[in-house]
């Protein structure tokens, strides 16, 4: 544990009146979530993206794609959040606590699986949208689940019919070629501009205009730490690189501030 590095990022938090902390994949594979490009039981390797994860696939078989992404939330909903999620929602009171003033923490995530509001964090914006958050197809409108989830793998099952339309109810997820949700990266640039201090947990950096944030707070001059076991494409664009995972890193950081 590079405890140096921790503490450097230690010393910022302790001034900062308002924190953004930006996650990746790599911070729910510490869950048990199966990341995109681990291998070799990743997600790539077990299915073809164009036909589960773009707007193409669905038009070919939306059935398919359905039983997939709910066979998806089945397995989230048997996770939990590990104590990085903990302490990130622990954050904030803790702050509070050492220097007695109001502090703000907000998540922005590319993950989907929503062990960030779980874990307690209730301000979360979502940039690659959510499995919890199903949408109708034809009309955009909110969507919901038919009840229960399935318990078993299956490769057909009928999407829900919106009740509005009457259209599918589809993953509410951002497929490949589609755009990010413009309000969600518009509201995480606002954070990128007023914060103090940028943290960057769990993410490879290379997926955009997502990365964009952390460069841009950089260039921002902001103070911006990454926390991940290896190097990405966003280490060279922040001022503490420490080296651990999520689940280590994190519940140490809050300790040392709670020492102060």
């Amino acid at each position: 544990m590079d405890t140096t590095a921790l503490q450097k990022i230690a010393d910022q938090l302790i001034q900062a009146r308002r924190i953004v902390v930006f996650t990746g994949a790599g911070m729910s594979a510490e869950s048990g979530i199966a990341t995109f490009r681990d291998k070799p039981d990743s997600l790539w390797a077990k299915f073809n993206t164009r036909e589960m994860a773009s707007p193409a696939g669905w038009r070919e078989d939306k059935y398919r794609v359905w039983a997939w992404y709910e066979g998806r939330r089945g397995a989230v909903l048997e996770t939990q959040p590990h104590a990085g999620h903990i302490a990130v929602d622990q954050l904030a009171d803790t702050l509070r606590s050492v220097h007695g003033q109001d502090v703000q923490v907000d998540v922005v995530t590319q993950n989907v699986d929503n062990l960030h509001e779980r874990a307690g964090s209730s301000s979360v914006i979502h940039l690659h949208g959510s499995l919890f958050s199903p949408r109708c197809a034809a009309c955009a409108r909110p969507g919901e689940f038919a009840p229960g989830v399935p318990d078993q793998p299956l490769t057909h099952l009928d999407p829900p019919e919106c009740q509005h339309c009457g259209g599918y109810i589809r993953p509410g997820v951002v497929w490949f070629g589609e755009s990010m949700p413009e309000n969600e990266f518009r509201m995480a640039e606002d954070l990128v501009d007023t914060c103090d201090v940028m943290l960057v947990i769990g993410t490879s950096g290379v997926v955009f205009p997502a990365a964009e944030l952390p460069i841009n707070a950089h260039q921002l001059g902001k103070f911006v730490a990454e926390i991940n076991p290896e190097r990405t494409e966003v280490s060279g664009y922040t001022a503490v690189e420490c080296r651990a995972t999520a689940a280590q890193g994190l519940p140490q950081l809050l300790e040392m501030l709670k020492s102060r």
